[in-house]
Order: structure tokens, then C-alpha cells, then sequence
């Protein structure tokens, strides 16, 4: 049996009516779980207005969705008619939001990631999530593998042989390509993107979402987390405005990688079966299908957002836990038969000598801004598409991976939180980049120069062309478009309950077709930015959306903070 709450914030329930159309229709706003999420969300509130089938936030919603589609039907009549025009436009603009924000970018990361270490190493860490009584609703290994999955798979699997080669053959250091030292300083710079700095994002505004909601009863959006800065204010515009740019950045976060996804799905299919399917940038002349490469890319967003949709409607516990945890097995496997089939002892050495290069480097590589280099290239410069491009492209995903992970911590105390969600995807994360990075640097150094030539044509076929020097090379290529194909339909399938969570205004079990059409819409914009210009508009995305957010993100560390220490005093 359903039980009927209302809106609970500051820990007083609360009653409002909405009013809506000429006939006066009450529209009951609030919502507390029924006995089902009760298992995974236990005492916490809600703020929406539910009319007839629709339960949901009566500005958040509205506004967002609004945004979206104007984005989504503008960016499409633009990227077809003017196809040129969108990629150029794309390209200056994020030019010039990293030439003139670049820094704060990189301010912002840094002190994210202290305010993660202070939680997991200082008296704070001692705050249980739910309070002292709270019990865990996931197995540790359940819970990592949700971690872990929905965090950062698509763009692991895509970067994990392209950014290595890619900074072998060009190193931004000055050493020589293809040496030994461009060699280690491209796994570390890949390292250093995909580390500590990232997880920390995540983990504050992570921290942040579960304990307003899960220890002071407020609804299960972003705004919650602004109360001791904000008091009542978190319900009107300021509240509306923050939670608006939350969903904006996840849902042009997740976007991002979906189409780095499906550029990569697209380069093994075209890589197995040439004649059938184009690559990227081809035309599809002479192929079965007759598509070029990017309308194979959007046919291929089509079909698996519609498997997505279907994870989307099965709920939290049966579509994202089963579908994460059997991902992670599957990525197991293909990471063990790449380090059996490889060098393995070299592996290992590699694995310990890149941990160690990446934190004897780490605070210089962290405040690092190339302003000198700057100085003497103009505009444009190699951070643009690297380092700014992956520190927007982490604090845009940020509502998403925060609320996710926040929904699946209940019970966990804030130094599990804090290290756990730091630490443990952080380690797998660097065994990922060395079993696969490091496989093709050896190879394309002693050698077997094909890769690096591979990924100079088309960044996408890069892991293929690793494969392709394996037995089973088939087997092992199917097999990775599949943990592909698994990534995205977790990201989509917990983008889109992140999403709706926060335009329902916190409401944990939202209407199914609210899930869908949030759904939709992350393969529409997708498509969209394929058809603006790819991997460039891609990266345009993730920078637009993250810069606003990233001050949202530094104001909540602050409130974070500043309401732990008031517990601690109470």
C-alpha cells in the first residue's frame, strides 16, 4: 500500500496545494516514497504537483524540457542545412570559453578534490548518510559496480587506446615522439585526466545530494543542497534556476558520451564488416546500407536509446544494478584476455611505474594552465582539447554521477563515501588505461606501427586496431562493441531517472513516460551534436553546459562543508 506523505524540508512536513487552468484544477504537490523505494530512499521528502498520469516540478520541468527541444529542433535545422557553418561555429566557441575560463576550470577541480580528501580524512568523515542507525541498501560489491558503470564507461572504452597513442605522437612536453618519454608522459597525462580530480567532483556534489536529503529530509534535487546558504529561497527562482543548469549539464554530459559511444560502435561495425557499414567521415557509397557514417551513427543512437528506454521503464534495482554488474563482468573479461594476450609482466611493471609518475607529478600537472605556452601560440592552445575539454566534460556529468550515487549510498558513512567513490573506481579506472593504453604503446613501439596510423585516420577505430593484433580478434571486437553498447544503455537508463528525479523535485519513483521522454531526448541532442560537427560539438557541449555549473559546484562545497561542522558542533 502506497503511503501518502508531504513535502518535508528543514525536517517540518508541510502541505501545498497547486492551482492550474481556468477550471481550477488542484494539482496535490507533495510526495514521499511508497513501501518499494521506501527500500532504497528511506525519509525523504519530495517537491511537485501531480495532474492526472504527470507528477512533477511545476518550473524545473517545464523550463528544461522547453530548453532542450529548442536546442534539439534549432541545432538539427542548423547542422543539416548549414552543416559547415555548425561545426565552425561550434569549434570558435569552444575556442574561446576554454581561451578565457580555462583557468577556472582548473581552479575548480582542485579544490573539489580537497574538499573530497577533508571529508574522507578529517572528523566530518564520521557522519553516517541516514544517520547513525542507517544501514547500507546495496552489497559493497553491488554498490561499487554501480559506481563504476555509470560513471565513466563510454568515454573509458573510448579513450583507453586513442588519448595514450594520441599523446605518443604528439607530446605536449617536449619529448620526442615515439620515445620512450613521450611514452611514459602520455600515460601519465592520461592519468591524470581520468584521476583523482574527476572522482572528487563527483564525490562532493555526490556527498552533498545524499546528505540534505538523507539526514535533514529534503527533496532529492540539487537545489536541497543549497539550504544552509539559501534557508527557504532553495524553493523559489534561485532554487529553479540551479536545478535548471543541473539538468542541462547532465543531460549534455551524457549526451557526450552517448555520441562518443556511438562514433566508437560505428568504427567496429564498419572495422568487422567494411562493406556493409561506413566509417566516420565516409559516405557509404559502395556499402549494403548505403548511409554515411555519421547517419549510421544516429541509426545506431535510435536503436540502442530504444533499448535504454526499455532499462529506463524496469526501474532502479532490476535495469541499472543487474545491467552494471553484468557490464562489469563482461569488461573483466575483455580486460583479461587483452593482459594474458599481451605483455603481462610488462603490464605490471608499467601499471606500478605510471602510479608513481602520476602522483610524483601530480601538483604540477594539477595548476598547470599553459599560460606561457599560451603566450607564445595565441589562442587555442593544446589544453583547449584536452585537459579543459575533460574538466567540463566531469563537472557537466557531475549532477548526473552525484544523484546516481547518492540514490544507491544510503547507509555508508561520509569517509566511506568519500574514499570509496575517490579511491576504487580511480584504481580500476588505472588498471583499465594500462592494460589497454600501455598494449598499444608497446606495440606501436617495437614495431607495430598500424595503431598509431589507425588512430591518426579515425580516433574511433583505435581499440579495434589494438584488438586486431590478437587471436579471436572477431570474438574480442564483438565483445567490446558490446561492453559499449552495455555502457551506454547505463548511462542513459540512470541519465534519465537522474533527470526526472530532479524535474519532479526530488520525487524518487517518477511516472514512467516522464523517464522515456527524458530518454529520447538524450539521444536527440546526441544526434544533434553528431550532426553539428562531432567529436568537436561533443566536446562544445560538455564546456558550455560545465561552466556555469562549475560556480554552482563550488558554492555547494562551501554549504557542504559549513552544515557538517554544524552537526559536528551540535
Amino acid at each position: 500500500m502506497a503511503i501518502n506523505r508531504y513535502v518535508r524540508l528543514a525536517g517540518l512536513s508541510q502541505m501545498k496545494n497547486y492551482f492550474f487552468g481556468a477550471g481550477g484544477v488542484i494539482c496535490l504537490a507533495g510526495y514521499m516514497p511508497d513501501e518499494d523505494d521506501e527500500k532504497l530512499l528511506p525519509d525523504v521528502g519530495a517537491d511537485y504537483v501531480k495532474c492526472g498520469r504527470f507528477e512533477f516540478h511545476p518550473v524545473v520541468f517545464p523550463v528544461s524540457a522547453i530548453l532542450v527541444l529548442l536546442f534539439t529542433v534549432a541545432g538539427a535545422w542548423w547542422a543539416v542545412s548549414e552543416p559547415g557553418v555548425a561545426a565552425e561555429g561550434a569549434g570558435r566557441l569552444k575556442n574561446w570559453m576554454c581561451d578565457s575560463f580555462g583557468w577556472f576550470f582548473v581552479l575548480t577541480v582542485n579544490v573539489l578534490l580537497v574538499v573530497t580528501l577533508v571529508l574522507g580524512f578529517s572528523k566530518l568523515g564520521r557522519v553516517r548518510l541516514g544517520g547513525m542507525g542507517a544501514k547500507p541498501k546495496f552489497s559493497t560489491f553491488s554498490w561499487l559496480a554501480m559506481l563504476f558503470s555509470a560513471g565513466m564507461g563510454i568515454g573509458l572504452v573510448f579513450w583507453s587506446v586513442a588519448e595514450p597513442m594520441m599523446h605518443f605522437q604528439s607530446p605536449v612536453g617536449g619529448e620526442a615522439a615515439g620515445s620512450k618519454e613521450a611514452a611514459k608522459a602520455a600515460m601519465r597525462m592520461t592519468f591524470f585526466h581520468w584521476g583523482l580530480h574527476a572522482w572528487g567532483v563527483f564525490a562532493v556534489i555526490g556527498a552533498a545530494i545524499a546528505y540534505f536529503s538523507y539526514n535533514k529530509g529534503l527533496p532529492l534535487t540539487i537545489r536541497s543542497t543549497f539550504y544552509p546558504l539559501l534557508g527557504e529561497r532553495v524553493r523559489g527562482p534561485w532554487g529553479n534556476a540551479i536545478d535548471v543548469l543541473a539538468v542541462l549539464g547532465t543531460l549534455f554530459g551524457v549526451a557526450t558520451s552517448l555520441g562518443l559511444g556511438v562514433q566508437q560502435v560505428n568504427a567496429g561495425l564498419s572495422y568487422l564488416a567494411p562493406s556493409v557499414v561506413a566509417g566516420a567521415g565516409e559516405t557509404g557509397e559502395g556499402t549494403s546500407l548505403g548511409l554515411s557514417g555519421t547517419w549510421v551513427q544516429i541509426l545506431l543512437i535510435g536503436v540502442i536509446t530504444a533499448i535504454a528506454t526499455v532499462s529506463v521503464v524496469s526501474g532502479l534495482t532490476k535495469g541499472i544494478k543487474y545491467l552494471s554488474v553484468a557490464n562489469l563482468v563482461v569488461a573483466g573479461l575483455l580486460l583479461t584476455g587483452v593482459f594474458l594476450l599481451g605483455d603481462s609482466i610488462r603490464l605490471l611493471d608499467a601499471f606500478v611505474q605510471n602510479v608513481g609518475g602520476y602522483l610524483a607529478n601530480l601538483v604540477r600537472m594539477s595548476f598547470w594552465t599553459e599560460a606561457y605556452a599560451a603566450a607564445e601560440q595565441g589562442k587555442a592552445g593544446w589544453q583547449n582539447g584536452w585537459t579543459i575539454f575533460y574538466w567540463a566534460w566531469w563537472i557537466s556529468w557531475s549532477p548526473f554521477v552525484g544523484m546516481f550515487i547518492a540514490r544507491i549510498s544510503y547507509g555508508r558513512t561520509m569517509r566511506e563515501f568519500a574514499l570509496g567513490v575517490l579511491f576504487v573506481p580511480v584504481l580500476i579506472t588505472f588498471v583499465w588505461m594500462t592494460v589497454f593504453g600501455d598494449t598499444a604503446l608497446f606495440l606501436d613501439m617495437f614495431g607495430h606501427g598500424e595503431i598509431g596510423a589507425a588512430v591518426k585516420k579515425d580516433v574511433s577505430t583505435a581499440l579495434f586496431a589494438l584488438l586486431g593484433h590478437f587471436p579471436l580478434s572477431v570474438l574480442t571486437s564483438v565483445v567490446a562493441m558490446l561492453v559499449i553498447v552495455i555502457f551506454f544503455v547505463t548511462s542513459s537508463d540512470s541519465g534519465s531517472l537522474v533527470i526526472d528525479t530532479i524535474t519532479a523535485g526530488g520525487h524518487p519513483k517518477p511516472p514512467v513516460v516522464q523517464k522515456v521522454f527524458w530518454a529520447l531526448l538524450e539521444g536527440g541532442v546526441a544526434a544533434v551534436l553528431l550532426l553539428s560537427g562531432g567529436l568537436n560539438a561533443l566536446q562544445t557541449a560538455a564546456i558550455v553546459t560545465g561552466l556555469p555549473f562549475a560556480a554552482v559546484l563550488l558554492l555547494m562545497a562551501w554549504s557542504l562543508i559549513r552544515a557538517l561542522r554544524q552537526e559536528r558542533v551540535e
